[in-house]
């Protein structure tokens, strides 16, 4: 093992794994040199990354505390391993600052304390110990060490093991809708859907007996570049994308003589009337019109009533230096934009205005505290409008209410990744190895975290996006959990099928979970789809994560669809993803057209081997249905040409719904028996991914035939009775 070898190791690097094909696939040198140099390690001469493994081997040993410790809140007794340089010293003292703020303060002598190893290295020795920590309350604490003239601290997160529970929500079976909010057509709104169509829906859907509404990521992306359209690479996992806000119920939006003047104006009527009626969603038109007139409202806020004022200096103090942080860096981004159109992130910025902390940055701050203010406000009106919804799905009696998707990581030109550089690994990026879906491998182009940086802070980082969506949230999605207990890293300049996976602290990380789940009351799903190690599913299921079940990978090795009683009571299943073709496009093959337009098979037989299968596919799906009774055959779609129909759309909801599972969710897609998927994984401009927009108002939704049968039928499969 050569030297990059072994620090790779050291780091956490996997030297090899089985991909979806049961291959074995080995690390490539090049890929480690360039991930470890992204994450800081010097590589410039063997001495020195010789002293980078040095460092690494004994850095258990010469810091006293971990970088932080999770204590298991339901052990009778709980401990923390220590290192302490062999010295005279014979007594320790420790500090434990709760969340609440109250201390607890004691010191122990040595000779009291079990001691587990010890060890001498050339310029001191040092001795292992376990030391004892009180039961605590659940929540994150700190605990400091006093030995000598030496001082230590580290987190110190009380965490419980399972999350809430669907069963602790409704003992029922329950289903609902997934959408994708900007994809929702209405008569108000200015061509994409809002959060007042969200309100509408909700409305309509509880109506219907629906338990659940599940959407794309809400994160911010840019408001200076609505262009950048996927939800998946957002500036931030926190807080919301202003894009969403219902103009119409802003406070002062009747009130605000320059906004209604303008908004009721033949020009922004006119760009509204275009936004509507293009095939496709143009952000950039959309974003136009709603930014100019909440710059109007925003000039208006002092004529706000004083609790709505109160309210949103409360949101202020309540977020604190996070969102002054993110509407700092919108401020800059505008800013930056003015000067070079092109400049679409912090690395694009002057050096000086890279780092949040810089006296320019601090500055600009203070010369431009109105507009950062201004970026605070669209964010508190975009809280106060989601926050309402959820309020709304709950007291309307769905036991879930809004189901969101926590994205995988952040784009690497955004906020999160400007304010805290020591976490994220520039240049480097998470994705995928190859699989049958995409035989070429993924580059999400996300920047990831560095896992020994994320205990360092206490795992900050995650418990902040947590928190942020679960605030809103009955259920969340944790897209591509996988990556939690090992993620697949893309080295700079690389391709997708050359990745290196990397250990992540997972056992630790589903603690955080767990406590942010259940202070939050809020279901999580860990969508645990592609490569999965052995013995996932099962650490996620002691986790109490429900697994995520997708019709079409639940399949024998023979071919033939699982049957759904097989499914695990602990999940939430579905027939497809907005990765996935809809159900009426994997039936007729629109999937497939596109792979071929796209050339994203590696060579044509893989092309025509699929196209064969597919015929095979639909043959044993129509097996499977008949098989549990949900089909009538007489009605049956014809196979060839393939034909998609109302009976097998209603038919596999109905199997589906024979699953154990707590969730069945049931994308929009499929109610409408819409053709075209939502995003193709690999593509930007080539398919109109994040474009669509659904066909039906929200306000024709629930007069639409095809969602009424499917109401009826899911309400008979998987009835939830009203209190």
């Amino acid at each position: 093992m050569n030297l990059i070898e072994k620090l790779a190791e050291l780091v956490g690097f996997h030297t090899t794994y089985t991909n979806s094909f049961g291959e074995q696939v080995y690390a490539q040198d090049q890929a480690r040199h360039s991930l470890l140099n992204a994450m800081g390690y010097d590589l410039s001469c063997e001495e020195k990354i010789a002293n980078s493994i040095t460092e690494l081997e004994q850095t258990t040993w010469r810091n006293m505390l971990p970088p932080s410790h999770i204590a298991k809140f339901e052990a009778d007794h709980h401990e923390i391993i220590i290192s302490l340089a062999s010295a005279e010293v014979t007594q320790l003292a420790f500090e434990i600052t709760l969340e609440s703020g109250e201390k607890i303060s004691d010191s122990i002598s040595l000779a009291s304390l079990t001691l587990l190893e010890s060890i001498t290295f050339e310029d001191a020795s040092f001795n292992k110990y376990h030391l004892p920590l009180p039961s605590l309350v659940q929540g994150y604490h700190q605990l400091t060490l006093q030995y000598g003239e030496n001082s230590a601290c580290c987190p110190l997160i009380y965490a419980p093991k399972t999350c809430y529970s669907p069963q602790e929500a409704s003992k029922d079976k329950m289903w609902g809708y997934a959408a994708q909010l900007y994809s929702l057509t209405s008569e108000d709104n200015l061509g994409m859907g809002d959060f007042g169509d969200l309100a509408k829906l909700v409305e309509k859907s509880a109506k219907q007996n629906a338990s659940a509404i599940g959407l794309n990521p809400l994160h911010p992306l840019y408001q200076n570049n609505p262009a950048h359209r996927s939800p998946y690479s957002p500036t931030s996992r926190c807080f919301l994308n202003t894009l969403y806000i219902d103009l119409k119920q802003v406070p002062n939006f009747l009130t605000c003589e320059a906004a209604q003047s303008r908004f009721n104006s033949e020009e922004i009527q006119n760009k509204i009337a275009y936004a509507k009626q293009t095939e496709l969603i143009d952000y950039p038109a959309v974003a136009d019109v709603k930014f100019e007139i909440l710059e109007l409202l925003f000039q208006d806020i002092d004529n706000l009533s004083p609790a709505e004022i109160t309210e949103f200096n409360d949101f202020k103090a309540n977020e604190g230096e996070d969102l002054i942080q993110l509407a700092t860096f919108e401020a800059l981004y505008e800013h930056f934009r003015k000067t070079d159109e092109n400049a679409y992130g912090w690395p694009d910025w002057p050096v000086a205005f890279q780092t949040p902390d810089s006296a320019e940055v601090k500055a600009f701050q203070q010369t431009e505290s109105s507009r950062v203010n201004y970026f605070c406000y669209v964010q508190w009106l975009a809280h106060r409008q989601l926050k309402s919804i959820a309020n709304q799905a709950i007291t309307s009696g769905m036991p879930i209410g809004l189901y969101l998707d926590l994205a995988v990581g952040c784009d690497g030109s955004g906020v999160d990744v400007w304010a805290d550089k020591d976490v994220y690994v520039a240049g480097a990026a998470v994705g995928a190895p190859p699989d049958a879906m995409n035989t070429i491998g993924q580059d999400w182009g996300l920047t990831p975290i560095n896992p020994v940086a994320l205990q360092k802070q206490g795992y900050q980082p995650l418990v902040k996006a947590l928190r942020s969506n679960m605030q809103y949230a009955g259920a969340l999605r944790i897209d591509h959990i996988l990556g939690l207990m090992r993620q697949y890293w893309v080295a700079p300049g690389m391709r997708a099928d050359e990745g290196v996976y990397i250990t992540f602290p997972l056992a630790d990380i589903l603690r955080i979970i767990a406590l942010e789940s259940r202070r939050n009351s809020c279901v999580v799903i860990g969508e645990d789809l592609g490569t999965v190690p052995e013995g996932f599913g099962e650490i996620m299921a002691s986790a109490g994560l429900l697994s995520y079940k997708v019709l079409f990978f639940e399949r024998w090795e023979s071919g033939f669809f699982m049957r759904p009683e097989l499914y695990p009571a602990q999940s939430m299943v579905t027939i497809s993803t907005h990765d996935l073709p809809t159900l009426t496009g994997w039936w007729i093959g629109k999937d497939l057209e596109w792979r071929q337009k796209l050339s994203l098979y590696p060579n044509e037989e893989m092309g025509q081997n699929e196209r064969d299968s597919r015929i095979i596919d639909r043959q044993l799906l129509i097996d499977a249905l008949v098989d549990l009774n949900v089909i009538d055959i007489s009605e049956a779609p014809t196979q060839a040409p393939a034909k998609m129909n109302r009976e097998l759309s209603l038919s596999v909801q109905k199997y589906m719904a024979k699953a154990p599972s707590h969730i069945q969710l049931i994308p929009l897609e499929d109610a409408l028996e819409i053709v075209e998927q939502v995003n193709i994984p690999g593509t930007i401009d080539e398919h109109p991914n994040w474009l669509q927009k659904l066909p039906v108002t929200i306000e024709e939704f629930d007069k639409t035939n095809s969602v009424n049968d499917l109401a009826h039928a899911m309400n008979q499969a998987r009835p939830r009775p009203r209190s």
